[in-house]
């Protein structure tokens, strides 16, 4: 019989799982001790762990990643495996786009400053003057976190810019640019939105320059990955009043070292890289694209939904 292996919880989702997979030995387990022994006969596989070895698993074919972002797998050796690799993408474009909009209304209003007055019971308007409304935001790649963080920006009346590496348009999405544009793109932008995957394109694709063709009165929200921003180059910037604040829930090395300038700084929030948190996730990995990718592998297909292509990294 041939063997599924899934380390993440979701036992709940274990029959859904079995009709689907029929004539496989589904095994749903997260101890190391236990999935080990699963290893070299797996042949379709639900998550990634850091300890596994890729060289061990001697039948696998499909892997579906838990997470949007795949950089942390090893790709150049699934690849030569010829494994058929998807990710989570669209699984976070609800949970992410509000962790984005809570940044922006946040660093907008104040609600962070306030937050740390109470602490102290300090009654003080900190300055507040800034809205939302009908300022220009603009989102550096169009994928499903993109697309939704656009069509909620246009509750708030917002211009919306859209950047993606083909330029092709998009719903909600007034002007699109490319990703060569993003010297032109930058000084429109009263909020600039990163929500990228992390390539050998985009790594350190941030820094002094890019903050230099920001407005000095403009917003930075990264929840895509932290080596997408030269974090050096952004505490300068923030320190100098160069960009007016930022919005982090992703950084260069995690967890954020307790020394990091970014703890203190007034015109920064940081969350924990929690902005793809949600009560649906298991749901939504399986339901949505684990299964309907299964029935393709089993019906001799390419699985259809987020399959990466090696070349671009995502």
């Amino acid at each position: 019989m041939k063997t599924m292996l899934i380390v993440h919880d979701v036992v709940e989702y274990r029959s859904a799982i079995e009709e689907v997979a029929e004539g496989f030995n589904v095994i749903i387990e997260k101890d190391q001790s236990k999935w080990k022994n699963y290893v070299e006969e797996a042949e379709v596989m639900l998550g990634w762990r850091k300890e596994m070895n890729v060289e061990e698993f001697k039948n696998l074919r499909f892997l579906q990643s838990w997470s949007a972002g795949v950089d942390t797998l090893p790709l150049t050796e699934l690849k030569e495996k010829k494994v058929f690799l998807s990710t989570a993408s669209g699984v976070h474009a609800y949970p992410i786009s509000e962790t984005i909009f809570g940044l922006l209304l946040s660093l907008t209003r104040k609600i962070h400053t306030y937050v740390r007055n109470q602490l102290e019971k300090k009654w003080h308007n900190s300055g507040l003057s800034l809205e939302l409304h009908e300022k220009t935001i603009g989102i550096i790649g169009m994928g499903a976190i993109g697309k939704e963080t656009a069509k909620i920006a246009k509750a708030f009346n917002m211009k919306t810019l859209g950047l993606r590496h083909s330029g092709k348009e998009e719903k909600y999405v007034d002007e699109m640019y490319t990703t060569k544009d993003l010297p032109s793109f930058l000084p429109h932008c009263d909020y600039v939105v990163i929500t990228l995957p992390l390539t050998e394109d985009t790594h350190g694709m941030f820094g002094e320059e890019q903050f230099k063709q920001m407005k000095n009165s403009a917003f930075l929200v990264n929840i895509g990955r932290g080596e997408l921003v030269r974090e050096r180059e952004l505490i300068h910037a923030l320190q100098n009043a160069e960009i007016a604040g930022a919005g982090l829930d992703v950084f260069e090395q995690e967890p954020l070292e307790e020394n990091s300038p970014l703890w203190e700084l007034p015109n920064v929030i940081v969350t924990p890289h929690t902005s793809g948190a949600t009560e649906y996730y298991a749901k939504r990995v399986v339901e949505d694209i684990f299964l309907p990718n299964v029935k393709d592998y089993l019906s001799g297909k390419t699985p259809s939904i987020n399959t990466v292509d090696y070349e671009k990294g995502y």
